[in-house]
């Protein structure tokens, strides 16, 4: 049978593009969103108290809390809202940080989180994207409240990273060589998940890959390609999310991260995300999970030094469903602790600090 040829087969380049988009540069965007002088002092008092907290020489708990991934921004907004205040409330013993994700890694197939598609409606309009996630970052910035968001595509820190107190790898990018060097790269402290069938050992590695300096292509604040050279991150940090259908937050699990943490000549400091494989995927596991976290601290358990919650106004999640009004305030994504389940959990938290605080040796 001959080989039938179309106009996009007979071409050398772009067979499989079915358009191409001019998208906007990082400086435009800066320009029509910008980081004004306090804000960005803001987010500079945030990295470093992340670091302090990470370094231990402030004995609160980071706390990293907010939906799995924005596709409100007003209900987002809402939630930050109220998170200030018991950010305020609970300061002296908690840094608490605002989960504010914007892209949603797939294993397969689904949606791709409000940069890549705003519309919640497959149209991918990525500049309108890019203009909601930054702006929304600007308002909970203006509230007081640091944020933090995890780094999926390459491309998107330069639109959005000048706004981030806290940022993270995620699992299943965590082996990936270019993440390993946008790290490298990135201004603020990044913790690296372990993969989704449980290793950690890999996740050590990126932790150790981000720390030296590299030389890779990028783009510049102008939007132009250029080549980075980078100094290596050194404010690195494992994050625990369990994986493999078996979860890692227990004593055991803790105590084999920081040996292998100590092993690899690294500092010794643990996140543990309380969803995911560690909640068996179930939001209802969550605050059982930071209860078990809490235990640990409180009996002077050290090496963790941060928890990572997912949470939103109302709990659970919804579908996308183009024949039905989503219900405002829940999760189209992963399954989300409600607010009133979020408060409590909070609560429990820094009372363990409290008496993990108890247990160090007073200072003359």
């Amino acid at each position: 049978m001959p080989t039938v040829t179309t106009p996009e087969t007979d071409r050398v380049s772009d067979q499989r593009i079915d358009r191409v988009v001019p998208l906007t540069t990082p400086a435009l965007l800066h320009h029509e969103l910008p980081l004004d002088a306090p804000l960005a002092a803001a987010v500079l008092t945030g990295r470093r108290a992340v670091g302090r907290v990470l370094d231990r020489e402030d004995d609160r708990l980071l706390v990293v809390v907010g939906p799995c991934s924005v596709h409100d921004p007003a209900a987002a907004l809402e939630y930050a809202e109220r998170l200030r205040v018991a950010a305020d409330r609970l300061a002296d013993d908690l840094l608490i940080v605002m989960r504010v994700y914007f892209e949603k890694p797939r294993s397969t197939v689904g949606w791709k989180g409000l940069i890549n598609d705003p519309g919640l409606d497959g149209s991918g309009d990525v500049n309108t994207g890019l203009r909601r996630a930054r702006a929304l970052l600007l308002d909970v910035l203006r509230l007081g409240l640091p944020v933090g968001c995890e780094f999926l595509d390459p491309i998107t820190p330069q639109y959005i990273a000048d706004t981030v107190g806290w940022g993270a790898i995620g699992a299943r990018t965590v082996e990936s060589q270019v993440h390993r060097q946008l790290a490298s790269g990135l201004s603020m402290p990044i913790g690296m998940k372990n993969r989704p069938d449980g290793s950690i050992g890999t996740a050590v590695d990126a932790i150790r890959a981000a720390g030296v300096p590299h030389v890779f292509p990028g783009i510049d604040f102008s939007g132009t390609p250029a080549i980075m050279h980078t100094r290596g991150n050194t404010d690195g940090h494992l994050v625990l999310r369990g994986g493999g259908g078996r979860p890692n937050y227990d004593a055991e699990s803790v105590a084999g991260a920081l040996d292998l943490l100590r092993a690899a000549g690294l500092p010794e400091r643990l996140v543990i995300d309380a969803s995911h494989a560690n909640s068996g995927k179930d939001h209802r596991n969550q605050p059982l999970v930071a209860a078990d976290v809490a235990a640990q601290m409180a009996a002077g358990q050290r090496g963790i030094t941060g928890v990572m919650l997912e949470s939103f106004l109302l709990p659970g999640r919804q579908d996308l469903d183009p024949t039905r009004e989503l219900v405002y305030g829940r999760s189209v994504t992963d399954a989300c602790l409600g607010w009133d389940d979020t408060a409590e959990v909070l609560d429990h938290l820094a009372t363990a600090v409290r008496a993990r605080r108890a247990t160090l040796p007073t200072r003359a």
